[in-house]
């Protein structure tokens, strides 16, 4: 499985950090940048994240930025992303056991390293349960956004 990663530059060290850990997990990583810690915004690293998993050059992807919260929403302006911001290790798998989450959010001022690579593990180790009542809400969602997305083309 190969993994996408990005940040901003508040999340630089925190994603340098994890790039090597999720290979050493045994998946493949892309790395979409930041490459310093000089500012930059947020949002194109989101993008960029998102439309690597959107394209299936990558399963999923995670993306880290200050506090999380900016870049978990710009993630998920991405039709068929389902980015989720996490600061526990339960949350890190339900979501995706549950919501099928496609990408990770984390803020690096926020949590901690060895936080990030808990959440990390339990992310990538977990799988969507495709219970049917998984798989109704999940149907909801996608309606929700096709209905917007298709009012946004059609005003």
């Amino acid at each position: 499985m190969r993994i996408v990663l990005g940040s901003d530059h508040a999340g630089f060290d925190m994603k340098q950090n994890l790039l090597p850990y999720v290979r050493e997990l045994g998946y493949e990583t892309l790395d979409v940048g930041t490459n310093s810690t000089a500012p930059v915004d947020y949002p194109d690293f989101a993008e960029a994240v998102s439309e690597a998993v959107r394209s299936r050059q990558a399963e999923r992807g995670i993306l880290i930025c200050g506090s999380g919260v900016g870049a978990s929403v710009a993630a998920n302006k991405i039709p068929d992303i389902r980015a989720g911001l996490c600061h526990d290790c339960y949350s890190a798998h339900q979501g995706v056991e549950h919501d099928d989450m496609n990408v990770l959010v984390l803020g690096s001022r926020v949590i901690g390293m060895e936080l990030a690579r808990d959440l990390v593990k339990d992310f990538l180790g977990a799988k969507f349960s495709h219970e049917e009542r998984h798989v109704r809400r999940l149907r909801k969602v996608h309606d929700i956004e096709r209905k917007f997305m298709s009012a946004k083309a059609n005003p």
